[in-house]
């Protein structure tokens, strides 16, 4: 039943891909494949690579010329995951054509260009304009920000720490997940302090809503060993959310006046997992790819276009507070490369 529900799945708009990089290679055109969407055009800016991208896909149509992909009734999506200083040049003419727009992170460079997006989106009608911060759409994350609404937050800690990342910006290419998933979990943020430490890292103190965190955003670490956790605390207990693929609940030790019934009787620790990726079992829920939340992104971007019905998390407005800080951070960057010593603090 199962193999038939996903057989009758079918598409009636034709869509096209713009760029071809490891990225998209790796965890993009295998869910395209994986779900049957019709890809009829492939654009690249290398005319060697054209060539070899024809040997490989006989059946999608390469092209050198955005333009001709825009002139194309046929097409109603456009997929973007081109190099980050070409993405807002290359978004804001699909949004002008009135086509569906799918942009890798970064969309942009800076908060205004973010904010022209969003104009060009309204002023030319396309139906849909999403982001592809995939984390919001992990099934770790969903359920984390489902349990969350029922809890009282009292904090938490973000880490974020890989090796080191010379061939881009680590603002706009990685931290940005981070940034963005706390705005995501938490809602809007002021920037209570900023602390960065040479030229590779942040500390951040952040202040939502209903609660405080702190963030540690690095590459003076290794990428043998890179880590990605959030830990939250509330008043029932603490969630712990390590790289995408384990969600656990340690619930809050019970008091009597005010005393832990731990100190008085000590008690093996309960850690409840809510979340966990099986690796024993290949099947689709199980794949990274999966669990990183790159299937259920593009999944709801080919739903929105084809039938409206699909939520979308990662509309252009929805990532605004994620720039916002963005903005902040490449200002205390600017302070301190202004400066000869190697840390600086700026307060927003």
């Amino acid at each position: 039943m199962r193999t038939e529900r996903f057989l009758r799945q079918t598409y009636q708009y034709q869509y096209a891909f713009v760029g071809m990089g490891q990225h998209s290679l790796t965890n993009l055109y295998p869910v395209l494949h994986y779900l049957g969407v019709p890809l009829k055009y492939i654009c690249v800016t290398s005319g060697r690579k054209a060539k070899l991208i024809e040997q490989k896909y006989p059946s999608v149509k390469v092209t050198t010329s955005l333009n001709e992909i825009l002139k194309d009734e046929a097409i109603k999506g456009v997929f973007v995951s081109a190099s980050p200083s070409a993405h807002f040049s290359i978004a804001s003419q699909v949004l002008k054509s009135g086509k569906s727009l799918f942009i890798e992170k970064p969309p942009c460079q800076t908060l205004e260009e973010l904010d022209t997006l969003i104009a060009l989106q309204q002023q030319h009608g396309s139906p849909v304009a999403m982001v592809g911060l995939q984390k919001r759409y992990a099934p770790a994350v969903q359920l984390l920000k489902q349990r969350l609404r029922k809890e009282r937050l009292i904090s938490y800690d973000l880490h974020y720490l890989t090796g080191a990342y010379p061939e881009g910006d680590a603002l706009l290419d990685l931290y940005i997940h981070s940034l963005d998933l706390v705005c995501f979990l938490f809602g809007k943020s002021e920037i209570l302090a900023i602390q960065q430490v040479a030229q590779h890292s942040f500390i951040l103190m952040l202040q939502h809503p209903h609660v405080v965190g702190t963030l540690e955003l690095s590459t003076a670490y290794t990428w043998t060993t890179a880590e990605e956790s959030l830990k939250v605390c509330t008043h029932s207990g603490a969630y712990s959310l390590s790289q995408m693929e384990e969600l656990t609940f340690t619930p809050t030790s019970s008091s009597v006046f005010g005393i832990p019934m731990e100190k008085l009787r000590p008690r093996h620790e309960t850690n409840e997992v809510l979340y966990q990726r099986n690796n024993f079992t290949p099947i689709l829920a199980n794949n990274q790819v999966y669990t990183q939340g790159y299937y259920s992104e593009i999944e709801a971007f080919i739903s929105k276009v084809e039938n409206g019905k699909a939520e979308v998390a990662t509309g252009l407005m929805s990532v605004r507070s994620t720039y916002e800080l963005l903005q902040a951070l490449h200002f205390t960057r600017k302070l301190s490369f202004g400066r000869n010593n190697d840390i600086s603090t700026s307060k927003h």
